[in-house]
């Protein structure tokens, strides 16, 4: 097995070890890592589709982060894989015939993010000790929701760690922000700022990129680092779900040995999608990527235009995780459809920030052709939660249900019938809101918390334990702050 190493998408710098691009998190030009060569895959299908998903997640992540011993990454696996997931199957299918809904919210925070969340923090404290770093580490997060408790609850009372969370006030489901703002530990700090989640991620990312702050910090002890999808240990763990949802159709005699199939997935920041696309980079037989967007439609544009333009309203909608203008995981996509060429993708950035657009070359277009975009807005989002409920008695939360109703425009507009898996992002328990009221509009009168009895009562199914008894827990974070006062807050917390 060769050794994978990392570089930033924006310049030529000298290859790291995954070690250091974990930790360091983003590039200190501003750029994402990634790898410098994708590694190969030397087991045939037949002997993946015999693995659990703990043996897979070794064998896939193993090849990334080669400088991880074995006995290092099984641990890091084995803690994050555990009983905290409410199924054994950790990622299970659920669906019939063509399209099957990949079930990625049995985690303790109830979505997706809880998938990389789990192993993040392990991965990370193994890196520092490999590196013989010092400083304590302190992880700097924007959020639209999922990826600050995830994080969250990976890294509370985590030696050597604290987690700094932004979120934006008014931009999360009222379940989501209790989530948050109940989460326990010493090391945790969750701030609401006033403005979207593309204000919080730009700026934890100018924090990132400012030297002179940075120096600051390490001279009282401290170092940053992401928990965000721009992290690479982020991302890398989220191929592993793609390649188990194939193999268990396989395994199930679903599909064929080497039978192509379609993945859609409801995509505000692109990571999750990207990780599809690695995935298929490693040799996973996908035909289609369908990139699912509500009414911030930035990224349909893009793979319908190749023009990148975020000079538009920014629309809050029921789907919040994924009102995002600013698509940060984009450039390592960017990175590959240009050959690797990080002064092209330089060049790109330098634009967006100037101009709030860009537009792609002709031979990087092409490249577009392997996705298909389409989007919704909220009405039809609360149809395709109701239809398929009365069709099918199955529950799905608002951005699956984005990801549905792409998925049918798509079949639609292709007359594709290539066997489909569907990311489901997130439990209908994180929205109960918008959801109940897909189903009834006399719900919406109900209290958020009221409505999680209400959807067990309907469904049959229990309250995962996640959110248990939510609305009783303490409140232990109510700090405010604008978003230019994101670095004084940071200060007054690391100098407590």
């Amino acid at each position: 097995m060769k050794n994978c190493f990392y570089k930033s998408t924006r310049s030529n710098d000298i290859n790291i070890t995954s070690s250091e691009a974990i930790v360091r998190g983003l590039a200190s030009d501003g750029g994402l890592y990634v790898p410098v060569t994708f590694p190969t895959l030397e087991k045939s299908f037949d002997e993946l589709a015999n693995m659990n998903y703990r043996e897979l997640a070794f064998y896939i992540i193993k090849r990334f982060f080669t400088d991880f011993s074995d006995d290092e990454l099984l641990n890091c696996v084995n803690s994050a894989y555990d009983d905290k997931f409410e199924v054994e199957e950790i990622a299970p299918l659920v669906g019939s015939e063509d399209v099957h809904f990949l079930e990625l919210f049995h985690g303790p925070t109830l979505a997706f993010k809880d998938m990389a969340l789990s192993i993040l923090p392990h991965l990370l404290k193994t890196a520092s000790k490999k590196l013989n770093i010092q400083e304590e580490i302190v992880i700097l997060t924007a959020t639209s929701g999922d990826t600050g408790k995830a994080a969250l609850e990976g890294f509370a009372d985590i030696d050597g760690t604290k987690i700094i969370v932004f979120f934006p006030e008014k931009g999360v489901s009222k379940i989501q922000e209790r989530q948050m703002t109940t989460q326990k530990g010493k090391n945790t700090f969750v701030i609401g700022i006033e403005g979207n989640f593309d204000d919080a991620q730009r700026g934890v990312k100018e924090i990132f990129s400012d030297e002179g702050f940075n120096e600051e910090i390490k001279r009282k002890g401290y170092m940053f680092s992401s928990a965000n999808s721009i992290n690479i240990g982020r991302l890398v763990p989220q191929i592993v779900y793609y390649f188990y949802s194939y193999l268990s159709l396989f395994k199930q005699g679903k599909i064929s040995k080497g039978e192509g199939i379609n993945v859609v997935v409801p995509t505000g920041n692109f990571g999750n999608i990207l990780a599809a696309y690695y995935a298929k980079e490693l040799g996973l037989p996908i035909n289609k990527l369908i990139c699912a967007s509500n009414d911030n439609n930035v990224l349909y544009d893009f793979i319908n235009t190749g023009v990148y333009d975020i000079k538009r309203e920014f629309k809050k909608t029921i789907s919040p995780s994924m009102d995002i203008l600013i698509s940060s995981n984009l450039e390592r996509f960017l990175y590959e459809l240009s050959g690797k060429d990080e002064n092209m993708v330089k060049h790109l950035m330098e634009e967006l920030k100037e101009t709030g657009s860009y537009e792609i070359s002709h031979s990087m277009k092409d490249g577009l052709k392997e996705f298909y975009g389409g989007y919704i807005d909220d009405k039809e989002t609360f149809e395709t939660i109701r239809e398929l409920y009365e069709d099918c008695k199955y529950l799905i939360d608002t951005h699956t249900a984005v990801a549905y109703a792409v998925y049918k425009k798509y079949k639609k507009d292709t007359g594709d019938n290539a066997k489909t898996i569907i990311a489901s992002t997130a439990s209908p328990y994180k929205f109960t809101r918008s959801v109940m009221k897909s189903i009834d509009k006399d719900f919406d009168k109900c209290d958020d918390f009221d409505l999680i009895k209400e959807m067990s009562k309907m469904t049959g199914l229990g309250i995962p334990r996640g959110i248990e008894d939510l609305e009783n827990k303490d409140i232990l974070h109510n700090r405010k702050c604008r978003k230019d006062e994101m670095k004084e807050v940071i200060f007054h917390i690391l100098n407590k």
